[in-house]
């Protein structure tokens, strides 16, 4: 019985859809000329296949698609892309290399982008940022560019290490549209898929800050 309630719990479409819209930031609506130095755009869209060392955009790659947006319109002046290299045996494969010479071949010119190669997670994402921006002299605050269920965790962290930023969530994993009934009521395995993403955002937001790092 007990093992049926948890199966039926977990593998509700309709909770984990609620919980999901909760903690995403709200979408970000630009008021007319705002404009910003620096986007700052947080890696984790990529993947590496390593036999050919090319690199293959994820899930999260409208991060990619809305900084480039957003330089094109004139919203950010340059991109900072930060994020190494999650893995501790793979480190020569560096996200942030690999996105520069994307983002130079969609046309933002070397100049324009700043580039953070060394970080392996959210924290230090903020901590190797925030010595870049201070040494190339850019002035905050900066738009934080990173997918909605993220971006809780992500501001915080960026606030705590002295960053000052402007949320700009993407890659929304849940929408708030109306949710037929037997949609809502019918166990589905995407559900799984949905508390694996936020439970680590949850859990990750509550590890930095018993950790002083948020």
């Amino acid at each position: 019985m007990f093992t049926c309630c948890w199966f039926l719990l977990f593998s509700n479409p309709y909770l984990i859809h609620k919980l999901t819209i909760n903690w995403q930031a709200k979408q970000k609506t630009f008021q007319p000329n705002e404009q910003y130095n620096v986007g700052i755009l947080l890696s984790g869209f990529v993947g590496f296949e390593f036999s050919s060392k090319q690199g293959f955009y994820g899930a999260a790659a409208d991060r990619f698609i809305q900084a480039v947006r957003l330089y094109k319109l004139g919203h950010i002046k340059k991109i900072l892309i930060a994020g190494g290299s999650g893995s501790i045996k793979r480190q020569e494969y560096k996200e942030a290399d690999f996105v520069t010479l994307q983002l130079q071949e969609m046309g933002v010119p070397k100049q324009d982008i700043l580039t953070e190669n060394q970080s392996r997670n959210t924290y230090e994402n903020a901590l190797f940022s925030k010595k870049l921006l201070d040494s190339a002299h850019e002035k905050g605050p900066y738009l934080l560019i990173t997918s909605a269920i993220h971006m809780k965790r992500s501001q915080e962290v960026f606030t705590k290490a002295g960053i000052t930023t402007v949320a700009y969530p993407c890659n929304f994993n849940a929408i708030d549209n109306p949710q037929e009934f037997l949609s809502s009521i019918t166990p589905s395995h995407n559900a799984f898929t949905g508390w694996d993403i936020y439970l680590k955002e949850v859990v990750g937001l509550l590890v930095y800050k018993l950790t002083g790092k948020a």
